[in-house]
């Protein structure tokens, strides 16, 4: 760091000894994370609500939802080279207060039109404070098994978002209004800012970016969601589209020489089995938290917050799953939870078949919680194992590989489950509930080629 960086940067909280504390750094980078994942599943339970209030069809709904997944995801390919190269501290403040000022934007969107723009902002805002906040926790924390425990507290802070977000979704459209599940990020992430500010000001570092294979990747996912959602000539264009932009984003990737995504990782069979499992079980989890938020709303008539706690059963295991399953993997190795948990989802998954109208509630409820244990139990142990199986120097590109597919796929989940859905309900159910099951096999049969050793 030069010496004018030095004099800019701000002060860092220190110990009695006058080195900096990591607690604020620790806490900044939880608050983000938390913030980011709420947003991937607080609006959920609002679907309705938002429709009648600004008078929109399905589509519209499948784009609330979409608009930040899909900025979010693609954005992800980029922005760890975009936080090396601005400083982590920097990106993170900046993608903050973007984060903070899009979300005020959705709360006060006066129409759909306005609410997606800014919804597609905040997508982008979160891709770039993801990698900022993990990093934060790693310039914190020099000896490597307290990072390790920072790490995992950090995780955890996104888990008890994903758990709290029905619930909270529901509770604020409920006693409030939609608009509260936008306005409640404001005090939480100005809290976020006020924390960044006892945090010393990060190192800058050389990081290439890849613009061409950026913005082919952009357009290849939005094109064919565009696709899934719209129908008739214009979805068949977009499809068109989708598959130029593949194509061209494919041959700029085999010419550059740092490639946004490295497509020779995808010859390790850990890897490409990694980013499979990881999309379908995204697929099965995020799909089914939209189409039973509608079923539960549309079909059976229940409020916005009778909605989310139908959800709590199955969301509040996740961070004690995803403990045992780091428990299972360092005794066993990562093969046999990965396998366990996508079996047990592809389970439960059936057994929601058998639901309809006349289920009873806790019937349904209950019947949830089989997905989130096998999805809860697989997943950290699949990330893991994906790390062991790329260089150190390619650690940091694979995680946001897997990340943005993993995105990727809930937003195309949501596409085409919700154009299901336009049509019949409760078909749609069942169909969406078979689609996951069937990526879910495939990816525990495919999943039996891991490595068995314990990671």
């Amino acid at each position: 760091m030069s010496s004018t960086e030095r004099a800019e940067a701000p002060v860092a909280s220190s110990t009695s000894s006058g080195v900096p504390s990591p607690g604020p750094a620790l806490a900044a980078a939880m608050l983000g994370f938390a913030l980011i994942t709420l947003d991937t599943s607080v609006v959920n339970v609002a679907l309705p609500a938002i429709g009648a209030d600004l008078r929109a069809g399905m589509s519209g709904l499948q784009w609330v939802v979409d608009a930040y997944t899909l900025a979010f995801a693609a954005l992800l390919l980029s922005s760890g080279a975009l936080a090396d190269r601005v400083g982590a501290s920097r990106a993170y403040g900046i993608g903050a207060v973007v984060f903070v000022l899009a979300s005020a934007a959705c709360g006060l969107a006066p129409g759909l039109p306005a609410l997606l723009a800014a919804r597609a902002v905040q997508g982008a805002a979160a891709a770039v404070m993801l990698p900022a906040s993990l990093a934060l926790v790693r310039e914190a924390y020099g000896d490597p098994g307290r990072r390790a425990r920072a790490v995992s507290l950090w995780a955890a802070g996104g888990t008890v978002a994903v758990a709290l977000g029905p619930v909270a979704g529901g509770a604020l459209t409920t006693a409030w209004s939609w608009r509260g599940i936008f306005f409640v990020n404001l005090p939480l992430g100005l809290l976020a800012l006020a924390l960044l500010s006892r945090v010393a000001r990060s190192e800058r570092r050389p990081a290439p970016l890849d613009l061409p294979g950026q913005l082919t990747a952009m357009t290849a996912l939005g094109a064919l969601t565009f696709a899934a959602i719209e129908r008739g000539t214009e979805g068949w264009w977009a499809l068109g589209l989708a598959g130029v932009s593949f194509a061209a984003f494919l041959l700029i990737e085999t010419r550059r020489r740092h490639p946004v995504v490295p497509l020779g990782l995808f010859r390790n069979t850990t890897v490409a089995v990694a980013v499979a499992a990881g999309s379908a079980n995204s697929v099965a989890f995020y799909g089914m938290l939209f189409v039973f938020s509608l079923f539960f709303q549309q079909v059976l008539g229940l409020s916005a917050l009778a909605a989310g706690l139908m959800f709590l059963p199955m969301t509040g295991l996740l961070a004690g799953v995803n403990i045992l399953s780091g428990r299972a993997a360092a005794r066993y190795g990562a093969r046999l939870p990965i396998v366990l948990g996508q079996t047990v989802a592809v389970v439960g998954l059936l057994g929601l078949l058998t639901v309809d109208a006349h289920t009873s509630r806790t019937a349904q409820a209950l019947l949830l919680v089989p997905l989130a244990l096998g999805a809860g139990f697989s997943l950290p142990p699949l990330i893991a194992s994906m790390m062991e199986a790329v260089p150190a120097d390619r650690a940091g590109t694979a995680a946001g590989l897997l990340n943005a597919a993993r995105q990727t796929a809930g937003a195309l989940a949501i596409a085409v489950f919700g154009s299901l859905a336009a049509t019949s309900m409760e078909s749609a159910l069942r169909a969406s509930l078979l689609i996951s099951a069937s990526l879910l096999t495939l990816t525990t049969l495919a999943s039996l080629r891991l490595p068995g050793h314990r990671t």
